[in-house]
């Protein structure tokens, strides 16, 4: 449950680094004082955060290119402050499982986004997810057939 609160204030941090151009150190430092987190989760709240930060070039890229038609500027602020979460969690957080990361971007979607925001969030994810899939190299045999 720390995980899911320190996901939904990341997604507070990107939104106000986004929008209110907020630097994002206040921003969290903010929130950590409103908020009781356990230490883990304070660690990957910090982590989530400074590294989509990092990689939020990145990551938009590859917002645009999944998105079909739906340019940053475009998406709902929300929807794409989740996704950057999200994606960046999908890139550099192997140790959480795919479908946790998708279920708890739509549930977020859900909570704070519109009626559609859960469906975009999981579209433009699945889409982000095959991409990746397609990308990662399959080992091969010495024939250049594809090992089993």
């Amino acid at each position: 449950m720390s995980r899911r609160l320190a996901r939904e204030l990341a997604f507070f941090v990107l939104f106000q680094y986004d929008l209110g151009r907020t630097p994002w150190q206040d921003a969290l430092q903010r929130l950590l004082a409103e908020n009781e987190l356990s230490p883990e989760a304070v660690t990957f709240l910090e982590e989530m955060v400074a590294g989509a930060v990092a990689k939020q070039e990145e990551v938009d890229g590859l917002l645009v290119h999944f998105s079909q038609d739906w340019p940053l500027s475009r998406m709902a602020s929300t929807d794409r402050n989740i996704l950057r979460v999200a994606v960046y969690e999908l890139l550099y957080r192997g140790d959480i499982p795919v479908e946790v990361t998708v279920n708890e971007a739509v549930e977020l979607a859900k909570k704070y986004g519109d009626e559609n925001s859960g469906k975009f969030v999981n579209g433009v994810l699945g889409s982000v997810i095959r991409g990746i899939q397609r990308v990662v190299e399959v080992p091969v045999q010495a024939d250049g057939k594809p090992e089993n």
